[in-house]
């Protein structure tokens, strides 16, 4: 009776594709670096690139008679900005961002509450929607419309004349320092609008963080006696500051960096973004603007590190 040999099964020739394959799946390391490269050599050499080779400008200088950057190295223009304007202005800027971060703060606090705690099914869709609805139109179109709801012939000065309470906005707009001739021409119509424009940032990490908090912890709380008050300044309030330092990174650093709302809501005092604008957009002073942009840099760099201790990056 005759019997097959069976013959040795031939493998198929390796070609170049199986053997990357191969050697990336047995090396999740270079798989990992694979995938990670070509964003980090994006955010390397065209963005880093960049930034550095615009603040390489801040150590030239600009002819004042031809009006042309000398490339001589030198610190002209860091001590530029000890001058009284310009610190003045970096005063301003740091202000009014920490004004909008605790305003942003008071007034998310309550929304975000409501939102991970008590609002459930479509009631908590809609006010997710409240809070991102803002987001889905231009920039410039809500900031225009709050220029109108802010004018003398805004809506906002036709109701108070309708309750009779224009005079009170007449004595804040007297006030100084935040007034102005009209609040679409004064420091608190630029506060409102930053406060505006950037609570929904604050919204957002608040309601992750008191998600987090375990509903036993409350609950326990209120047995051991606590009110309401005491629950939220002790338990509540500490286990979301993670949140609080996550918000207040984004208020804080896009009220730092802005200069278009101040271009269009704001009086003539100056904000660090209008000077850096103006200084290179307008003037062609690139090498002051330049040195003025590494303040934003460092003011923003200082407020990461404190948010990054605060364990805000924990609730990103």
């Amino acid at each position: 009776m005759n019997t097959a040999l069976a013959l040795p099964a031939v493998a198929p020739p390796r070609t170049w594709r199986r053997r990357i394959s191969d050697l990336l799946y047995t090396r999740r390391g270079l798989l990992l670096l694979a995938l990670l490269a070509p964003p980090l050599l994006w955010f390397g050499v065209i963005y880093l690139g960049s930034l550095f080779a615009l603040l390489a400008n801040a150590f030239f200088r600009l002819d004042d008679f031809t009006g042309q950057v000398v490339y001589e190295l030198g610190l002209s223009n860091f001590v530029a900005l000890t001058e009284l304007a310009n610190l003045d202005a970096a005063r301003r800027s740091v202000g009014m961002a920490v004004a909008v971060t605790l305003a942003c703060t008071v007034l998310a606090f309550p929304v975000a509450l409501v939102i991970a705690r008590h609002a459930t099914g479509a009631t908590r869709a809609l006010l997710f929607i409240a809070v991102m609805l803002p987001l889905w139109s231009s920039y410039l179109v809500r900031l225009y419309a709050w220029k109108l709801l802010l004018a003398r012939e805004g809506a906002i000065h036709w109701v108070a004349e309708r309750l009779h309470a224009a005079g009170l906005i007449e004595m804040v707009l007297a006030t100084p320092l935040i007034g102005g001739p009209s609040l679409s021409f004064s420091t608190l119509g630029t506060f409102i609008v930053f406060v505006y424009m950037w609570l929904p940032f604050m919204i957002l990490p608040l309601v992750a963080a008191i998600e987090r908090i375990p509903a036993s912890t409350i609950e326990a709380s209120a047995d051991l006696g606590a009110s309401p008050a005491t629950t939220f300044r002790r338990v509540v309030l500490p286990l979301a500051m993670p949140g609080v330092a996550a918000g207040s990174i984004f208020t804080f650093s896009l009220t730092l960096g802005d200069y278009i709302i101040p271009q269009v809501i704001g009086d003539s005092t100056l904000y660090i973004g209008q000077i850096i604008y103006r200084q290179q957009g307008v003037a062609g002073n690139l090498p002051f603007a330049a040195a003025f942009s590494l303040v934003p840099i460092v003011a923003i760099g200082l407020y990461l590190w404190f948010a990054k201790r605060q364990g805000a990056f924990d609730a990103l």
